[in-house]
């Protein structure tokens, strides 16, 4: 397991959950909540598709059938397991 703001162009995998990634970003209650309403839940496919110009920040991940742009900070409260 690993959290998906480690995670590079290419990588594939799944949603394990969510997990504090207690790097100063915003408040945890507040995270978890918009996460779960963009559908980063238990299950899920995902798919790291792009990295930012800027060190890498942000990423697109394709989430289903959804392509979302998020802070690798963000992505860091997201546990994933890749597919073997």
């Amino acid at each position: 397991m690993l959290r998906l703001g480690t995670c590079r162009k290419g990588w594939r995998g799944s949603i394990v959950g969510l997990a504090q990634a207690g790097d100063g970003g915003m408040a945890w209650p507040e995270l978890e909540r918009r996460l779960l309403e963009m559908g980063f839940v238990e299950g899920a496919a995902v798919e790291v598709l792009h990295e930012g110009p800027i060190h890498g920040d942000p990423i697109a991940v394709r989430l289903d059938d959804t392509t979302i742009a998020i802070r690798r900070r963000d992505a860091n409260a997201i546990i994933v397991v890749g597919k073997e």
